[in-house]
């Protein structure tokens, strides 16, 4: 009797049970960090931003801040300021003493809410355990996620958590087209006393700005 076939068939029915398994710890992982961060009043954000493609020769690399309350957050990036207040967002451009003021779709990505850091991984991904490393004295576990749909223009995109204060610490998301954009937390700050109005925009604060509606 040929023990071939069943060998295989056996190896490819425990890598199945294996990938199960490491796909339920990886959400089980990703799950755990949201759920700790989504705990806090308010958190502040210290990040690095790295854009990257090759083929292009593209390499933009850039820093920010961000504090988010509940729905509300405060984002300064790329020489702008975005201030959401829960029901508008305001995006302030102090070189062109302009402020646009939109309506805000909850679904957009990490650009245009941040609280998208926290919540994205929960639909339309499939989860598979990655590689485990030491960066900066931190352990950090990462976590791939596949898209779901063939449609949209990601590849693949990696969460690093930082194991002992389960925190999302860095996301390497990679294109299609080969752009591979990095964004590293390089310092996290909870439960911060904040000003009452630090959330509330005021027109009286920008008296020369062009405010389009």
């Amino acid at each position: 009797m040929n023990s071939k076939p069943f060998f295989f068939l056996f190896l490819f029915a425990s890598l199945n049970l294996l990938y199960g398994q490491t796909s339920l710890e990886a959400k089980k992982l990703l799950e755990g960090a949201s759920k700790q961060m989504e705990s806090y009043s308010n958190i502040t954000f210290d990040f690095s931003y790295v854009l990257n493609n090759r083929t292009e020769q593209i390499n933009q690399e850039s820093s920010g801040q961000v504090m988010v309350s509940q729905e509300k957050y405060r984002l300064n990036f790329l020489d702008a300021i975005q201030l959401f207040d829960g029901s508008k967002l305001y995006t302030i451009v102090p070189e062109n003493e302009e402020i646009t003021v939109t309506q805000v779709d909850e679904k957009e990505d990490f650009g245009i809410n941040p609280k998208a850091l926290l919540q994205f991984y929960k639909e339309g991904y499939d989860y598979r355990w990655d590689i485990n490393q030491k960066i900066k004295g931190k352990t950090i576990q990462f976590v791939k996620l596949i898209p779901t749909e063939e449609e949209v223009d990601l590849k693949s995109l990696l969460v690093g958590i930082d194991i002992k204060k389960n925190h999302i610490y860095k996301l390497i998301e990679v294109g299609k087209n080969g752009t591979i954009t990095t964004l590293t937390i390089d310092k996290i700050e909870v439960n911060t006393p904040i000003p009452e109005q630090f959330f509330v925009f005021n027109e009286e604060d920008y008296p020369d700005y062009y405010i389009n509606n």
